[in-house]
């Protein structure tokens, strides 16, 4: 009896991914359009003591649908974590406001303290946006550390809404004693353009505390990027910096080289195809010399860097012990200058450790015993195929060229 019990639970557990405080329907492809269609996730909702989190990615909900989850929400306090991406697909644009106000309004009626709400992969564009302004606006998001909003077609409109949004939520907490204190900011595939980034550079500077800012493929140039640099400095504990696929020019990138000379926490830095050019690329050359002392990540490919500006990026890291990956594809480089790259960030210099002293004085007893041999085995030694030699030498090119440290990727 008792293993049935146990079965059972096991079994719905499975269905719903219950797991700290989560109820989860995520990728369950559900069409979620009525109250009649919820039903089941409606009562999973209600019966759920000290329900945190809840996942409904992968699936379409309706307005109705939405609505009655929205109704179950209404009592959940203890309630943190929003995971709703990709939850609207074949829905019309119109149909998503009323049902993200829903949500946001049962949210703000319980009482409830986020701390994530991923809305990604929802192409809801400016209204979309709308129908969560409210909510970034109110208490429930003052304790918010991750807005998720990833290809969302927020546009410049939308980003606007955005930016003002979270400086009222930042005003009002900080008001309370308690200011909004966000640290990741997801925000790619946007078309957000220079308006929208600059308007949301203002509020990045406002809060003060990211960790991590990713904006890549928005249409932003150095107009947007340089109000971004200027945010980036009032952002001490930054980590990472993903602005890939938008366009820096020199004038961007030798303004967010220069904010970046103020961090001291930065790990990953992703400009790939955002054009800084050679002027960029050596400003940034430059901060990478100066500072950023645990840089793991260096992202400048395809920014139609020339030679010389990719061999002073390259050599601005060969010091730098925590480095993982330089990126410097889409640079032509001719064979030798190539080769010196690579030689330029090698990692098998310095001095030899005690176990190479002990591998030494090995070989120096080995060359004293080889030295005892008779003479007929001289004379075999004699008789080694020159070919062979040959042979063993490439070996040894070949093991020296391997040597050579893999964090560096280029064409």
């Amino acid at each position: 009896m008792a293993t049935d019990v146990v079965a059972q639970l096991a079994d719905s557990l499975a269905k719903t991914g219950v797991e700290d405080g989560e109820l989860s329907y995520k990728g369950q492809g559900r069409k979620l359009d009525d109250a009649q269609s919820v039903e089941e996730i409606v009562k999973e909702i209600q019966d759920f003591e000290g329900l945190q989190a809840l996942r409904l990615e992968g699936n379409t909900v309706g307005v109705e649908a939405a609505q009655a989850i929205a109704k179950a929400l209404q009592t959940k306090s203890e309630f943190k974590r929003c995971y709703w991406s990709d939850m609207f697909t074949g829905r019309l644009r119109s149909e998503i406001p009323p049902a993200l106000n829903s949500l946001g309004d049962a949210l703000m009626l319980a009482g409830a303290r986020l701390t994530v709400l991923d809305l990604s992969d929802n192409a809801f564009g400016p209204d979309g946006v709308k129908g969560i302004e409210k909510l970034l606006k109110s208490s429930a998001s003052y304790t918010l550390q991750e807005l998720r909003l990833n290809n969302c077609g927020m546009g410049i409109g939308g980003g606007k809404i955005l930016a003002a949004s979270l400086t009222h939520c930042h005003k009002d907490s900080s008001a309370e004693g308690h200011p909004l204190n966000l640290k990741v900011f997801v925000a790619g595939r946007n078309r957000l353009e220079n308006d929208g980034a600059i308007a949301l550079a203002q509020a990045f500077q406002l809060m003060g505390s990211l960790e991590e800012i990713h904006m890549p493929q928005n249409g932003i140039n150095h107009p947007g990027v340089t109000a971004l640099a200027k945010a980036v400095q009032h952002n001490a504990n930054l980590r990472i910096l993903n602005l890939n696929d938008n366009t820096f020019t020199d004038k961007g990138g030798i303004a967010m080289a220069q904010a970046l000379k103020h961090l001291s926490s930065v790990q990953v830095i992703n400009f790939g195809d955002c054009l800084v050019r050679p002027a960029g690329a050596l400003a940034m050359a430059e901060t990478v010399s100066e500072g950023l002392p645990i840089l793991k990540e260096l992202n400048l490919s395809f920014c139609e860097i020339t030679e010389e500006a990719a061999l002073k990026v390259a050599q601005s890291v060969k010091h730098k012990n925590t480095l993982e990956k330089l990126d410097l594809n889409g640079t032509c480089m001719r064979d030798a200058d190539a080769l010196l790259l690579c030689c330029v960030i090698s990692d098998d210099e310095g001095e030899p450790d005690d176990d190479d002293e002990d591998k030494d004085d090995d070989d120096e007893e080995e060359e004293e015993e080889e030295e005892e041999v008779d003479d007929d085995d001289d004379d075999d030694d004699e008789d080694v195929d020159e070919e062979d030699i040959e042979e063993e030498e490439e070996e040894d090119e070949e093991e020296e060229e391997e040597k050579v440290s893999p964090t560096l990727t280029f064409y």
